[in-house]
């Protein structure tokens, strides 16, 4: 899953660290060009090279926070009321939101299956309460300075922590006795997250990031103003980082290229030794580092309505056994985003995500699997249609899946608490999620969808004895063998309110 963001807990005793979402402040994720009004792209736009008017861009439903920061005029873009004069002349942007909605499953079950970010049943959850505070590097005229801090209060703020930052270390556990989780909580449900504190340095065609910051890995984002649906992915909640902490050089060639290279701590970790706890394979590999890469390139055709965006991480990750003790394993993901401007009513997007993680230890590899070694992978697509200049309406189509029952955990929030959750679905996940953004004003964002999962085990057998474990039903995430149905349907609507 995208910053420690949720250790997953296996049956057999196994927690690894959990995957979360692409960066909305990265370079990577929306170019504005390529929707008239809505529809999200992954397309690799320098933030300080953006070639749209600040009034055009203005005119989108939400931006990332990036192009959010960028100037526009008080006609064309949303109120922003907590700029001042002082901090505005010195290039520094203080700007933020509120995302508050409800969403439901058919079965009545106090959480939504492993939907995430908005879990809760028939619960009213204030997700992001988030604010900025940026400066944007400008490199026309030689070298420059920049940086930015990220706040976000609300019930998302568990998907997005990292150990030895804003969760417990790997050693340390909160009062349920969970290492890792997150550490300010001031809540069962709500809490305070920092998942964005770094400086930028630029020059030239290069921008370098330093500190810790959301991934480049994907299409998804944590922010609510960087995407479509109010529900997010499979493939981004659980097949991708949330943050890394690091250094990472942009270089932009030309208008149509973009190259990342940078060194991180890896997935969803601060400041956590890799060596925290005994080692069970002290001969790996690199064993004491944690040392990952993290790179990329991202091409647009000539007149900007396509782009292809293909990224990777890879380093060793702890797997965390219950005894305290852990192996060390090389954790790797490639993922790769194109992004197609059909023409001014319809936008398409094609995503694919590979992951494996080598010395999973999880017990049930297939025959065609190497011991040890877990695999995820999936593809997403998404269509946009601009039905009006208010209005956009969207479809995301999912296949994922979890080979080896390592990657999909649920519900995040009770194995945080020490509450019932269950992991191990190995198989297929299907959703299909429709949805719609309408904006009524400059500052506000109503996103309402439907979706439909469905969940395909390799041991079919099994899940029809109750002996396999499944992601749906009445008492799921009340009881710990609460899962008894393949599939669900959900419906849910959020509100954004820009400030």
């Amino acid at each position: 899953m995208k910053s420690f963001k949720l250790p997953l807990v296996l049956a057999a005793g196994l927690l690894t660290s959990s995957a979360f979402a692409s960066d909305p402040s990265s370079p990577t994720q929306i170019d504005p060009r390529l929707y008239d009004s809505y529809a999200q792209t992954g397309s690799g736009l320098p933030p300080v090279q953006a070639a749209v008017p600040q009034e055009e861009a203005y005119e989108l439903r939400g931006l990332p926070p990036q192009e959010a920061a960028q100037e526009a005029s008080a006609e064309e873009g949303p109120n922003r009321y907590l700029e001042t004069e002082f901090l505005t002349s010195r290039g520094i942007k203080t700007y933020g939101w509120v995302d508050a909605g409800i969403g439901a499953n058919n079965w009545g079950s106090p959480f939504n299956g492993p939907i995430t970010f908005n879990d809760r049943n028939w619960q009213g959850q204030m997700n992001q309460l988030y604010l900025v505070n940026e400066k944007l590097v400008d490199t026309e005229n030689g070298l420059d300075w920049g940086g930015r801090v990220d706040l976000l209060y609300g019930t998302d703020y568990i998907y997005t922590t990292a150990r030895g930052w804003d969760g417990f270390l790997a050693n340390q556990t909160n009062g349920a006795g969970v290492a890792g989780s997150p550490s300010w909580a001031s809540s069962k449900d709500y809490g305070l997250a920092i998942p964005q504190m770094y400086g930028e340095l630029g020059y030239g065609d290069h921008i370098v990031k330093f500190g810790h910051f959301y991934t480049i890995i994907g299409y998804e984002v944590v922010p609510a103003i960087g995407n479509f649906f109010y529900t997010h992915a499979y493939t981004m909640q659980y097949g991708e980082p949330f943050t890394h902490t690091g250094i990472l050089d942009t270089w932009t060639p030309n208008d149509q290229m973009t190259v990342y290279a940078g060194i991180t701590n890896g997935w969803d970790n601060f400041s956590d030794p890799i060596n925290s706890q005994a080692f069970l394979n002290p001969g790996y590999i690199n064993a004491n580092s944690n040392a990952a890469f993290l790179g990329g390139v991202s091409f647009k055709n000539s007149d900007q309505t396509q782009a292809l965006t293909s990224t990777v991480s890879s380093g060793n990750e702890p797997v965390f056994i219950a005894n305290a003790a852990q192996n060390i394993g090389n954790r790797s993901i490639w993922s790769n985003v194109y992004t197609n401007e059909l023409n001014d009513k319809w936008t398409y997007v094609l995503q694919n995500d590979n992951g494996w993680q080598f010395n999973a230890n999880t017990g049930l590899q297939t025959q065609n699997q190497l011991a040890g070694l877990a695999q995820w992978y999936g593809i997403n697509q998404y269509l946009f249609y601009n039905v009006s200049d208010t209005v956009v309406a969207g479809m995301r189509f999912e296949w994922f899946r979890d080979n080896n029952g390592y990657r999909v955990f649920a519900p995040i929030r009770n194995y945080w608490v020490g509450g019932p959750n269950q992991s191990l679905f190995q198989g297929n996940f299907f959703a299909a999620t429709w949805g719609l953004n309408w904006k009524p004003t400059k500052n506000w964002i109503i996103r309402p969808e439907m979706r439909y999962d469905w969940y395909s085990p390799d041991n079919m057998a099994g899940a029809r004895s109750g002996s396999a474990p499944l992601p749906f039903g009445p008492n799921f995430g009340r009881l710990a063998n609460g899962g008894s149905e393949y599939g669900q349907l959900y419906g849910g609507c959020d509100a954004i309110w820009q400030f």
